[in-house]
Order: C-alpha cells, then structure tokens, then sequence
C-alpha cells in the first residue's frame, strides 16, 4: 500500500501551484498592478460597491482603495458616481471596458494553460481534471 506523507504534498502542492499562479499572471495583458487587479476582480465577483466596501473586501485602507480606483478610473475600467442615500460617499462598479480587460485577460491565460496541456496524456489530462475537482473543493470548504 502507497503511504503518501501529507506534508510533503501539501508543501509541494503548495509550490506548484504558486508557481502556476505566477506564470498566469504573468500571462495577463495590460499593465495594471496586482491590486488594481484584484479591484477589477472583485467588482466583476460583487457588482457595484461603496469605496469603504470595496477597502474592506480588499483589506487596505480607504485612501489606499481611493488611489487604486482613481488610476483605474483614469483608464476607464471602473467609474465612480455618488451614493444615491450618502451623498459624502461614492459608489463605484466596473465599465464595460473594464469588463472586456478581464475577459480578455482570462482568455490569454486560458489559452496559455491549454497550450501547457497540449502535450499530455489522455491520463494525465483526467488526473489533473479529478485534481482540479479536488481542489475546487478544498477552496470551497471554510
């Protein structure tokens, strides 16, 4: 019988797929930072949000939330308009542009991780199929 020490995997696991994660940002267009990045994703994920939401979900501070969405309202991937019930607070949500950028980013690093496919097995490709149910999973579960 197979002894697999869980440790030693979750540490290896842990590497590849951080590794991976790296080389799919590494794929995306644009040159925007990770945390305008994750602002982009975070607004496609919840829809429109107060600034102080948006810090919140991000776990920064609000003047730096203010910054980040000020330089992506300078590129016209979000925009910005008053609260409709506090006037002192603004909400703010993703532009169409900036919902093609993620699109179009999410097709590159597809296309990137297909390629890497491209040469498994049909063995290999069911593993890392299962691995990825697998994984959807663990993430999942809280």
């Amino acid at each position: 019988m197979l002894t697999i020490d869980q440790t030693e995997l979750a540490d290896r696991l842990r590497l590849a797929v951080g590794r991976l994660a790296r080389r799919l940002r590494q794929q995306s267009l644009g040159d925007i930072t990770p945390s305008q990045r994750s602002v982009l994703h975070t607004l496609d994920r919840y829809g429109e949000m107060t600034m102080s939401e948006l810090a919140n979900i991000e776990a920064v501070s609000r003047p730096s939330v203010t910054g980040i969405v000020s330089r992506l309202t300078d590129r016209n991937l979000v925009a910005q308009r008053p609260h409709d019930d506090d006037g002192r607070s603004s909400v703010v949500d993703l532009t169409s542009t900036g919902s093609d950028f993620l699109e179009t980013g999410r097709k590159e690093r597809t296309a990137y991780l297909s390629g890497k496919m491209a040469d498994l097995s049909t063995q290999e490709l069911e593993i890392l199929d299962n691995a990825a149910s697998i994984l959807d999973r663990m993430v999942d579960e809280r």
